[in-house]
């Protein structure tokens, strides 16, 4: 049987999202049961799902060739960059860019 390749957003998560998913699957779903695993609220787990979900789209997303806008995006879905600093660091590349074109 030939081995599928892995797509592209498998391998941009990072090792913490992989254990998400899959802990995800095993529960069949059940963010309640997840939250109790993990020790937390169902509204924190809900916003680690909702963030994780956004990432995916990102990373998935053909629309965004460049790879370090694509890194710069899923980076703030997935919380670790405030709003104002992901528009200051996105404006200042896509003007670098231009700039270089």
């Amino acid at each position: 049987m030939a081995k599928i390749p892995e797509p592209l957003w498998i391998a941009e998560l990072e090792g913490e999202d992989l254990a998400f998913i899959k802990r995800f699957i095993l529960v069949s779903g059940s963010l309640k049961d997840m939250a109790e695993a993990y020790g937390v609220s169902y509204p924190t787990l809900r916003l680690r799902l909702d963030r994780l979900i956004e990432k995916i789209k990102i990373l998935e997303n053909q629309a965004i060739v460049d790879g370090y806008e694509r890194i710069l995006r899923a980076q703030f879905a997935d919380g670790k960059l405030e709003a104002s600093t992901f528009k200051h660091l996105l404006n200042a590349y896509q003007q670098h860019t231009k700039g270089t074109e």
